[in-house]
């Protein structure tokens, strides 16, 4: 397994001696421990965007033909008619941090931390007026699912928690994440839009009837908020509880070779920011050893994930994910009881989810600091061999039809 650039997990491990420093400043200014925090990221993202784009792959190399063109029936023109109306709500400066190319590196220009020590582009949800929040959750709305939408809120939510357990009003509130368009909406021209925040991250795009929806990093701290203005809020439960059933629904000989490492002590995610040439080859379970009801198992918590995309995009995507389940490979990190902690991972020629309960960073004061809990969860969800951010398909469009 090799990586191509440092990953987020290196980030953490490099600036935890701060973090302690971090997390007890309060106020509106900034410390010099998150400055420095700051620019790590900055460095991190810097060195990724340098490299030219390849796509997730493993180490034999990107497999072509997997994203061909092609009519799905299934029409944009409702999500093609919120963008066009989002971006008319804005003013000409807004429009020119808010509005890129198609094939524009601002696509790869997201993490899946924290405002205070990753800077954004575009417009978010806290400065925006009341008309140009409606037309942004429109625009939500015409893409998502009713279940997509009402994660994105939740985890929002979680935001108000972390500021109610940190201060820190630099770096926490429910509307510090930001809205981007790619391209120009239309129902025949590629275009897209992404939405960034803490532990938010939704990178969307079009070609005709055609839609992707990756890289998505799902995720939260702390996954129950047990006090507050959202007390009772709760994120990533099925993710969560459908993945463990699933391993345990496995017997003994094919948990055993599912499982990468018994032990979970660590954050374990891979695929998150900075790692879209990530190099991950297939480890654990591979779906043609497992029966047709477990394949039928295997697919539903795949759709957990996809179903955060509204329908009919999402059968389509499944579709698609349905006709490699026997060279889909399932793997685990942790035990498989009903309180565990644990990671797991989805890998096909065209999926790769992540699942991972991680260490805690901002709810230190109620979790075992250096301890995973479940009490923080990150998910990624990417599309592998060069095709997350639509970059495939885009490529074929522009070979055909040069801009």
């Amino acid at each position: 397994m090799k990586k191509s650039t440092l990953s987020i997990g290196a980030l953490l491990i490099a600036v935890s001696a701060s973090f302690s420093q971090v997390y007890s400043q309060s106020g509106d200014g900034y410390p010099e421990a998150l400055l420095n925090t700051k620019r790590v990221f900055s460095r991190g993202l810097a060195d990724a965007i340098g490299q030219p784009f390849r796509g997730v792959a493993t180490s034999t190399g990107v497999v072509s033909d997997l994203f061909p063109l092609k009519s799905t029936g299934a029409s944009t023109a409702m999500i093609v008619s919120a963008a066009s109306t989002f971006l008319g709500t804005l003013n000409n400066a807004e429009l020119s941090r808010t509005q890129y190319a198609v094939d524009d590196p601002e696509w790869r220009n997201w993490s899946n931390v924290d405002v205070g020590i990753f800077s954004r582009h575009g417009v978010s949800l806290e400065e925006m007026s009341e008309q140009q929040k409606t037309a942004a959750w429109a625009l939500l709305r015409a893409s998502l699912s009713a279940e997509g939408v009402a994660q994105t809120q939740d985890i929002m939510k979680t935001e108000q928690s972390l500021f109610e357990l940190n201060g820190e009003p630099i770096r926490y509130g429910e509307e510090k994440y930001y809205f981007t368009v790619m391209g120009i909406p239309s129902t025949t021209e590629p275009w897209g839009w992404q939405l960034d925040g803490h532990h938010l991250v939704i990178n969307f795009f079009v070609l005709g009837d055609q839609v992707v929806m990756t890289p998505a990093f799902w995720g939260g701290e702390p996954v129950f908020t047990e006090s507050g203005k959202y007390a009772g809020n709760r994120i990533m439960q099925d993710e969560q509880n459908q993945g463990l059933a699933f391993m345990q629904s496995l017997d003994a000989g094919q948990q055993a070779a599912a499982t990468i490492d018994p032990n979970k002590t660590r954050n374990n995610q891979l695929a998150a920011a900075n790692e879209d040439n990530l190099t991950l080859d297939y480890e654990g379970l591979r779906g043609s050893e497992l029966s047709s009801a477990q394949k039928s198992q295997l697919l539903n918590l795949i759709r957990v994930y996809i179903a955060n995309m509204r329908e009919p995009h999402a059968n389509i995507t499944m579709d698609e994910i349905g006709q490699h389940i026997g060279e889909t490979y399932f793997s685990w990190i942790g035990n498989a009881e009903d309180d565990a902690v644990f990671y797991y991972r989805i890998h096909s020629p065209v999926i790769l989810i992540e699942f991972d309960h991680q260490n805690p960073v901002g709810t230190t004061q109620i979790n075992a600091p250096g301890t995973p809990t479940r009490d923080h969860i990150h998910t990624i969800v990417r599309t592998p061999n060069g095709n997350d951010y639509g970059k495939d398909l885009l490529a074929q469009h522009l070979a055909a039809h040069p801009h």
